[in-house]
């Protein structure tokens, strides 16, 4: 179960987010439409979906790897469509970092690991004696479970799951206050997974951080989450805690999402029935009712208003059955 929310100050706010690529154009691809929801201060808010559902797209929006086409992104209050000119934007970076999920790609081949962590330090001015940033670097890399001697190798003499962990080190170099981790572990070996996740809650709770932990693996983003978003077809539709989730998934898609999910029993394995998810199903001729509303506390759903009644007792029943998924 994931670490309780004690305050829940709201450090991000997504208002009617859209994200179009050729906007207008005959190949347009509306890759997010419509998206709202918050992010708490010191939570981590598991972000899940099949690939093509605007989950990453929506993690790039908010750390400003991109425009947006519509609505609103607050970060602390700010607007951060408002953060313009290099000093700005350096103070916003400096604040929210992100992890990569290509662990390759996301690190330059042709300079050391020294370099590659201690190139934040030197852009935002921290430790500006080379001594005290070699010395920060080490310090980091020991924290994300690296030994020193590391520091002067290059990207291709280290694992996935090292290259992983030196991008860790790079995000936490400049010591921000939120981390987006873009499926950081999915490039990885189910074993090295673990142990990246595991790494990743310590350091939430050493550095008081605040994640949005992007992935498609239901079960891992449980271990890790303290409230879970389901995206699909660039559209949010079920957030809820995540223990609530597991016990009362309450939109179609969800339970076809859950359902998916293997099981350890060989036996259970080969008999269950997988859920089917028809998005034909809530194709809606007439939205203007339809939405994101709250069938129970902190629980959302993305619905029209007539079925908001079948959706409160879907979970009464669910909730008094008991949890029907690890």
């Amino acid at each position: 179960m994931a670490a309780e929310v004690k305050e829940k100050n709201t450090i991000v706010e997504i208002h009617g987010y859209k994200k179009y690529f050729n906007e207008g154009k005959k190949n347009e691809v509306q890759a997010v439409k419509d998206v709202s929801f918050n992010i708490y201060e010191g939570e981590t808010f598991g972000l899940v979906g099949e690939s093509g559902s605007g989950k990453s797209t929506t993690g790039r929006s908010l750390i400003k790897l991109g425009d947006i086409t519509g609505g609103q992104i607050l970060y602390k209050g700010k607007d951060i469509s408002k953060i313009s000119g290099r000093k700005q934007l350096l103070d916003f970076r400096k604040s929210m970092q992100m992890i990569f999920q290509d662990p390759y790609a996301s690190l330059n081949p042709r300079i050391t690991v020294k370099d590659i962590v201690g190139g934040a330090l030197k852009v935002h001015g921290l430790y500006k004696d080379s001594k005290k940033r070699t010395e920060r670097v080490y310090e980091l890399l020991e924290a994300v479970g690296l030994s020193k001697e590391f520091a002067n190798r290059y990207p291709k003499e280290f694992s996935g799951g090292q290259c992983q962990r030196v991008g860790i080190a790079r995000a936490l170099a400049v010591e921000p206050d939120f981390i987006i981790a873009d499926e950081a572990i999915s490039a990885l070996d189910v074993s090295i997974q673990a142990q990246v996740v595991n790494l990743l809650k310590d350091l939430k709770k050493e550095n008081n951080l605040t994640y949005l932990f992007i992935a498609h693996d239901l079960s891992m983003v449980k271990y890790i989450s303290d409230r879970i978003g389901v995206m699909n077809s660039g559209r949010m539709l079920e957030v809820a805690e995540a223990d609530e989730l597991y016990q009362a998934p309450l939109h179609p898609y969800t339970e076809s999402l859950l359902s998916a999910i293997p099981t350890p029993d060989p036996e259970n394995e080969r008999t269950r029935v997988r859920t089917e998810y028809d998005p034909e199903y809530h194709n809606y001729k007439d939205l203007t009712k339809v939405g994101l509303h709250e069938i129970a506390p902190e629980h959302f759903i993305y619905c029209h208003e007539d079925e908001i009644e079948l959706y409160q007792k879907k979970r009464e029943r669910l909730m008094r059955e008991g949890q029907k998924y690890a």
